[in-house]
């Protein structure tokens, strides 16, 4: 399990010039007219109080605040919402104001954008003590401090992208949710704006996604890893609640464990038995448990064709420049695309007796980069900058760039067998072939890819397959969605429309033609025309 070591063990937290001691104490003069107690108190229990004094308390010798970033992660019900509010309103009008100040929350949407706005209204609206000296604008979305002209604003992803602005403040609410490129767009125009004035806060609250392409995840790995004390930081606070994959999911003591609210009433424990009983029976409701409920970060396709943690620990280095040295035998895979789609081509090398190790290199086109990341959720044009995908000129790839890599390939290593499904590679296939290059078909139906996909899954199960840990070519092994004939036979699916596996794809024609061996002959040969095409859904 992922938990603070510091929320329960009584260490002490330093406070050299009292500032986190005198934000706590004006957090528990706050009002919050949920809570019913006598005098509606605002419910600041022990763990929350640890966290503000972290936040506050430690200093540098010149007074600033040493945090600059939070990270916080918990599972939904452990009012998340109702701590960013007070820590908004500390800085609005409490002893973390700056005059002139301003504080923005923003979210992936309107109507997740509101949900904290509403939770800090509604604590001002509650309280003469505050209502006299705040304004609440509804319809812009702000609670102004006219004395000292600070103000906080809540803004979507989905809007006005937020340049111009400086905010001593932001607030990240649920970034697992801000999709594409107009999430990653407002979160550059936030982040970058952080470096205007000195003291800045920047906290990300939020609970668990799916899927490693995107930059919820980015943030909350560099989190865990300050976490963990892999990486020293001390300007970044993790406070991560979150059980693993390895957890027990259906052991009450996992749930208390990252639900730190838990023993204080919320959120509510038969409700939680309630859930994992549904979940027993059903895969969505065990994902939705784990994702929502213990904050296990999931991965994209909800049939994944194997274990993402399990592919992970292939990501071992695959050295290209031993490769070329000692011209160990080589086979690709290529697999051409749709104007929609990502082409790529697989190298496969032997790894011992029973292993393989891969490389892909994918191919874009270049033409509205920046619209395909917006559609696929992906940072197309980061890639594309990192050396990762080769954009080729149009809006289709220009398959005579992809017949250039392959003769580059061919030169360079020692090539036995380049693998093509012909549905579109007629034409790349005879070029090559008319080089003398060894280019062979290999047809995508079930009769060939079945084995390939077996194999492939073998290797990777067994600790055998090693792929360098490319990023593009781990996204679309999580894409994909595996489909099973009555023969017990696997295909490839997309999960959605929007899914890519075209790397999957030509790496499971690159070990199969390995595995086969220096036959020089094409991938069904001899299995006659009896196949079912291999359709994606």
């Amino acid at each position: 399990m992922l938990i603070p070591s510091w929320i329960n063990d009584g260490s002490e937290i330093p406070d050299p010039l009292g500032y986190g001691e005198r934000a706590v104490q004006w957090l528990r003069k706050l009002k919050h007219p949920k809570n019913p107690a006598p005098g509606h108190p605002f419910q600041l229990d022990p763990w929350q109080e640890r966290i503000i004094r972290k936040l506050y308390g430690p200093r540098h010798p010149d007074g600033s605040r040493i945090v600059r970033r939070m990270t916080l992660v918990l599972p939904r019900g452990n009012r998340k919402t109702s701590l960013c509010a007070a820590i908004t309103l500390l800085h609005l009008m409490g002893p973390e104001r700056l005059p002139g100040g301003l504080t923005v929350s923003a979210a992936s949407a309107h109507e997740q954008a509101m949900e904290l706005f509403n939770e800090a209204a509604m604590i001002v609206q509650h309280d003469p003590r505050m209502a006299k000296h705040l304004t609440i604008r509804e319809y812009t979305s702000t609670i102004a401090f006219p004395k000292d002209r600070s103000r906080y604003i809540a803004v979507a992803s989905d809007g006005k992208v937020q340049h111009g602005k400086t905010p001593n403040v932001v607030i990240a609410d649920e970034l697992h949710a801000w999709e594409g490129r107009a999430g990653q767009r407002q979160w550059e125009a936030l982040d970058s704006a952080m470096v205007k004035v000195p003291g800045t806060l920047l906290i990300v609250a939020t609970t668990s996604g799916r899927g490693q392409e995107n930059l919820a995840w980015k943030t909350v790995e560099y989190a865990i890893k300050v976490q963990k004390g892999e990486i020293d930081d001390p300007a970044t606070l993790p406070v991560i609640f979150a059980a693993e994959k390895e957890d027990d999911w259906r052991d009450e003591a996992v749930w208390h464990a990252v639900n730190p609210g838990m023993r204080h009433g919320y959120p509510d424990l038969e409700s939680y038995r309630d859930k994992a009983r549904k979940a027993i029976n059903s895969p969505s409701d065990r994902d939705s448990f784990l994702q929502y409920n213990l904050d296990v970060w999931l991965d994209h396709s909800a049939s994944p064709f194997v274990d993402m943690i399990v592919y992970d620990q292939g990501r071992g280095e695959v050295d290209l420049g031993d490769m070329e040295a000692t011209q160990a035998p080589c086979w690709l895979g290529v697999d051409l695309s749709s104007n929609s789609d990502l082409t790529c081509v697989v190298a496969c090398w032997r790894d011992g007796e029973d292993g393989y190790q891969v490389w892909p290199w994918f191919f874009c086109p270049e033409d509205n980069l920046r619209r395909r990341a917006d559609r696929d959720g992906v940072p197309y044009p980061t890639w594309a900058e990192d050396g990762l995908i080769c954009p080729t000129p149009g809006n289709v790839v220009d398959f005579r760039a992809v017949e250039d890599n392959i003769r580059e390939l061919c030169a360079r290593f020692n090539v036995r067998e380049i693998a093509f499904d012909p549905h579109l590679a007629r034409n790349t296939l005879n070029n090559l072939l008319e080089d003398g290059l060894p280019a062979v078909e290999m047809r995508q139906g079930w009769v060939t890819m079945a084995p390939a996909i077996k194999e492939l899954e073998r290797a990777i199960i067994g600790g055998r397959f090693r792929h360098g840990g490319n990023p593009i070519l781990r996204w679309h092994f999580d894409n994909i969605a595996v489909e099973t004939d009555k023969a017990g036979n696997r295909a490839f699916h997309k999960g959605k429309s929007k899914d890519r596996i075209d790397g999957a794809v030509a790496c499971a024609m690159a070990v199969a033609r390995c595995a086969a061996g220096d036959t020089n002959r094409s991938s069904y040969d001899g299995a006659g025309d009896d196949f079912e095409e291999w359709a994606f859904a």
